[in-house]
């Protein structure tokens, strides 16, 4: 196993980290917040002198398998969580470090479950590194690095590191290089990130709010820079949300297409078109079912619910309502939707739209196979063969996703809330959702947790952004083998 190669590239990374906290230092030495310049100078310096260590040891080959690549994203996303959680901690603003890590995690991890009581009491600094950690996580910090950093030689080794981090049951190159894949990928990001600060601030949203609330949307993280979410802003402003949150749930390929004009295979795609008829189906039917919570108002009942089926779907978490206060209905197809999430190759979370699509193709094949047994029935996505070991994957990954979930209910059950508190904490966090339901609602947050909750669910979020399996390989003993 290649070791070195895998301190390497965490050094790196620890070097970007601590470049990326430079502009929410900046804010803070603006703001004369000592505290937060405090918090912050440390935390770069701590990454920085941790990421220097790399120029004393020398990486013979950089040529990086499967198995470093998967050690090596989840170590990463590990420490930059720990390393991210130094400026809340050292500046005072979350005493706790449990509670740090918990709310830095759910940062990278864009889950946006908070423990904070107060977010506007934050110095703006450290709101500003809070929200960003959304950003730098939605696309992938390994990604970023890919897009950014010559890896010289064995480059191309390094599709196991990108696969390892991406969403979705399987992840290819967009173009023949890698890096320029990953460049492709952040340039999307990046673009779609700018054109909705400016639509925001067309609608008169200050400047510090909408690059906060822009970072949160496009990694569809959630984290607000008021208490109210995204309820004390204007529709307009809402709307906007509303319509971007879709489009970064949406497999950022499918934007390649577009800048492409490969519009025929757009149309063709077989998630995109489950994922924009679930999602506007569950508008529709959650509409009707508010209308007494709204008067009878259609507009204003269509307009929440838009904004609520939006944000939940593609598990960014803002919210502009108390969807606890929903019929029963309604609150059951949002915790359905929590589930289902996003896109595979989008910044949102959830088992994904393709995984769907992919059972109930295998589950479809099954049945056949079963009435005629000597029968050939393969399963195709847009057109093409899904080979065997994708479908297998896919049955493992729920597998594992149904036994993690279950025990992490088990195991934050110590704390004595009620079973829909648990349940819903647990599958926000897993995810990577943010607000549940009842205690932690959309009102509400996971500050009332335990310590040893908290980390379970910080786990369950960490799980859940890199899909399971590169945080299980920390566990395996065969894993950190030299042969």
């Amino acid at each position: 196993m290649n070791r070195r190669m895998i301190l390497y590239l965490i050094c790196i990374i620890l070097r970007i980290e601590a470049v990326c906290m430079i502009p929410g230092l900046l804010i803070s030495v603006y703001q004369n917040e000592a505290a937060s310049v405090l918090g912050l100078g440390v935390g770069i310096l701590l990454c920085a002198l941790c990421s220097l260590s790399s120029f004393f040891f020398r990486v013979e080959t950089k040529t990086i398998g499967a198995r470093e690549g998967f050690l090596c994203v989840s170590l990463s996303w590990v420490a930059v969580s720990l390393f991210g959680a130094l400026p809340f901690f050292v500046s005072g603003a979350i005493p706790n470090f449990v509670d740090c890590i918990f709310e830095t995690v759910s940062g990278f991890t864009t889950t946006g479950a908070s423990i904070l009581t107060n977010v506007e009491a934050m110095p703006m600094g450290l709101l500003y590194w809070r929200s960003f950690t959304h950003w730098l996580g939605g696309m992938g910090v390994l990604v970023f690095l890919l897009a950014v950093v010559p890896m010289g030689r064995g480059k191309n080794s390094l599709l196991h590191v990108m696969r390892a981090e991406s969403p979705g049951p399987q992840v290819d190159k967009l173009v023949p290089r890698l890096q320029n894949s990953a460049k492709i990928l952040y340039a999307i990001y990046i673009a779609l990130t700018l054109i909705q600060i400016v639509f925001l601030l067309a609608g008169g949203m200050p400047l510090f709010d909408s690059f906060c609330t822009a970072f949160g949307t496009a990694g569809t993280g959630g984290f607000g820079v008021r208490n109210d979410s995204m309820a004390g802003y204007s529709p307009y402003l809402q709307t906007v949300c509303t319509v971007f949150m879709a489009l970064f749930g949406i497999n950022f390929s499918i934007f390649y297409l577009l800048l492409l004009r490969q519009f025929s295979r757009v149309f063709r795609n077989e998630e995109l078109r489950l994922y924009l008829l679930v999602m506007l189906s569950a508008i529709a039917l959650i509409t009707i079912n508010t209308l007494p919570n709204f008067d009878g108002n259609v507009g204003e009942a269509f307009h929440h619910v838009a904004f609520t089926v939006s944000s939940i779907m593609t598990t960014t978490g803002f919210a502009t309502v108390d969807f606890n206060l929903w019929p029963v209905f309604s609150k059951m197809l949002l915790v359905l939707l929590m589930i289902f999430g996003a896109c595979a190759g989008s910044t949102g979370g959830g088992i994904k739209a393709a995984r769907v699509a992919l059972l109930f193709k295998a589950a479809r094949r099954n049945i056949r196979r079963m009435l005629r047994p000597r029968s050939v029935s393969q399963v195709h996505m847009d057109g093409q063969l899904v080979d065997e070991d994708t479908i297998q994957g896919t049955y493992s990954y729920l597998t594992v996703y149904a036994l993690i979930a279950a025990f992490s209910m088990l195991l934050i059950a110590v704390d004595e809330f009620s079973l829909e508190t648990n349940v819903t904490a647990v599958m926000a966090c897993l995810n990577n959702i943010g607000p549940g339901m009842d205690v932690v609602g959309p009102i509400g947050n996971y500050a009332s947790f335990s310590n040893f909750s908290k980390l379970i669910l910080s786990f369950d979020m960490l799980v859940g952004r890199l899909e399971i399996f590169p945080m299980l390989m920390l566990f395996v003993p065969a894993a950190w083998r030299r042969n």
